[in-house]
């Protein structure tokens, strides 16, 4: 009873900063396009999500939050198959809910939370479900989102090492026709983007705990320790780093593939540091511990991104800055009496989504920070000039 109170306290104060977040952060260009561009699963529920609690950054956001959140008593419940300590559970589910990758898709409406929702769904019923509606399930994905076109071809390589040809065929199946549907791309020449993909995947996880992972998945295979979590988690690493030599990896696809594998890199940590006797244990303690340090330091640096501005001379440098302004910028043409102006796409559809819409007679031209230019719109942090722009009424050819 004790660590069910601690996990709904974890998850309580998780679910807390998240919603808060959401009121310091606006839609980004990738967010915006995803709102208001072609039909998918992924805008249906973000204009369902709107629908019922209007058109704010809380409605946006709530339905990925809520996936994030279900996802950690998911990986709670799978990681029981991993680790018979509870409280090695609840370390699990703290990481789980630290990595800066998992935070960043939490709040961000993008498919990287979506698609670690449904690989844990996945994971969490495949021991509890007939096959049939697993297969159902399977097929679901693969109308839904182009990205479980993964987890279709690590199930494919699953069944058929174990000579399950049935399986081995619809999962092909699966895999041919998410391809055809959403199309899968493998285009260019060889460009190199390896190092750049280590350097995501890095970020995504904190170096430390990504080398782990990848030595983890490599220990298991020279081990034969290989379920079908690995092959899940290993086909889609080492598919992404094998395409980065030709072209740029779209991580969002993948990254959620290897932070399932979370609960095979607790168990092998947790195995590896109880064989051992208590004095050679202090390798282990120094890496869990420099773990988490940087786990909390990159997770406060998501959440107090605007802070960073303080320190930096180009406002642009900051990580988070294509998730700031548009809601000041909207806020303030709206106390300036425009409800409408034209400026450039990723600009347009941001601000549409806060109630300025376009339209021919006022034009917003983003100028210079070091401009000296009379500008008409300023967006400042704590008297740090982020933003800065003429409106024009092009009716008349008149500044503002």
């Amino acid at each position: 009873m004790r660590y069910k109170l601690i996990l709904f306290l974890i998850l309580g104060i998780d679910a807390f900063v998240l919603f808060f977040e959401t009121s310091h952060i606006s839609i980004a260009s990738s967010e915006a396009s995803l709102l208001y561009g072609d039909f998918s699963f992924l805008q249906l529920l973000v204009k369902a999500s709107l629908a019922l609690f209007g058109q704010n950054d809380f409605g946006l956001r709530f339905p990925f939050i809520m996936m994030h959140i279900a996802s950690a008593f998911l990986i709670y419940d799978i990681s029981k198959r991993y680790l018979n300590s509870e409280r090695n559970r609840l370390w699990l589910v703290l990481t789980f809910v630290l990595l800066p990758g998992v935070v960043s898709a939490a709040i961000m409406v993008n498919h990287a939370g979506f698609i670690i929702f449904g690989l844990l769904l996945y994971l969490y019923l495949e021991e509890r479900t007939p096959k049939f509606f697993m297969n159902l399930l399977l097929l679901i994905y693969a109308l839904v989102d182009v990205g479980f076109v993964y987890l279709f071809l690590g199930l494919a390589f699953y069944h058929l090492f174990h000579k399950e040809k049935k399986e081995f065929i619809y999962n092909i199946g699966l895999f041919i026709l998410s391809s055809y549907l959403y199309g899968f791309d493998i285009y260019g020449f060889p460009r190199g983007h390896f190092l750049d993909t280590i350097g995501v995947y890095s970020a995504i996880f904190t170096p430390i705990i990504f080398i782990y992972l990848f030595y983890v998945l490599y220990r298991r295979y020279l081990a034969d320790k290989r379920d079908k979590l690995w092959y899940i988690a290993a086909t889609a690493l080492l598919f992404s780093l094998l395409i980065s030599f030709r072209q740029r990896v779209d991580i969002e696809h993948f990254a959620p593939y290897l932070i399932v594998a979370l609960p095979l890199a607790a168990q092998t940590f947790a195995s590896s540091y109880r064989v051992r006797l208590k004095e050679n244990r202090k390798a282990y303690r120094a890496i869990f511990v420099i773990s988490f340090i940087l786990l909390i330091f990159n997770t406060l640096l998501v959440f107090f991104n605007k802070e960073l501005y303080l320190f930096l001379d180009d406002p642009k440098k900051n990580f988070a800055y294509n998730m700031h302004i548009a809601k000041e910028l909207a806020q303030t043409l709206k106390s300036q009496g425009y409800s409408c102006v034209s400026t450039d796409t990723k600009m347009q559809k941001r601000l549409r989504f806060y109630g300025i819409d376009k339209c021919t007679q006022n034009r917003l031209n983003a100028i210079p920070l070091q401009s000296t230019k009379q500008e008409s719109v300023t967006i400042r942090y704590k008297n740090k000039t982020l933003y800065k722009a003429t409106v024009t009424k092009l009716n008349n050819k008149q500044s503002i």
